[in-house]
């Protein structure tokens, strides 16, 4: 049997004779297929993570089960327990699908970096301040209406 091609970064590579190839590498309907992550090797060298790998994730949805779900930088999913929408955390991949990963938290970061929250407090108050004038405003439409010079609003 030839040689696994994930050899080289499989955690459990083990080889029953020497020279004969990973135990968990085999052929299943005419494709490579790696038993230890019941997964085709095909989609194995696809996947951005993999087990046991820290990454960042940004955290804006829930799934069904509760989960919340995120991305990471690439946009790979990846759902993570315990963790609600609009966050962003350092996670632990725990286990990787075809198409999504499970992961557990180790560390919650802010939502923003530094450098750029001081640029959206300046813009907050900005807006802020537009708020204020808009309501003032408001008010003083409010004021004129009923009077006998506008009783109708008009």
């Amino acid at each position: 049997m030839p040689d696994c091609p994930l050899a080289d970064d499989c955690p459990s590579f083990s080889e029953r004779i020497e020279g004969m190839g990973c135990q968990h590498y085999g052929d299943r309907g005419g494709k490579e297929w790696c038993n230890h992550y019941s997964q085709p090797i095909q989609d194995l060298k696809t996947q951005p993570v993999k087990t046991g790998e820290e990454v960042v994730v940004e955290v804006d949805d829930i799934h069904e089960s509760g989960a919340g779900v995120g991305r990471t930088d690439d946009g790979f999913i990846v759902m993570v327990d315990g963790v609600l929408p609009e966050a962003r955390a350092r996670v632990e991949i725990t286990k990787v699908q075809s198409n999504f990963a499970w992961a557990d938290e180790l560390e919650r970061l802010p939502l923003e970096p530094e450098d750029e929250a001081d640029e959206d407090e300046a813009d907050a108050e900005a807006v802020e301040a537009d708020a204020e004038e808009e309501a003032d405003e408001a008010a003083e439409r409010r004021e004129r209406l009923g009077s006998r010079d506008n009783f109708w609003g008009g």
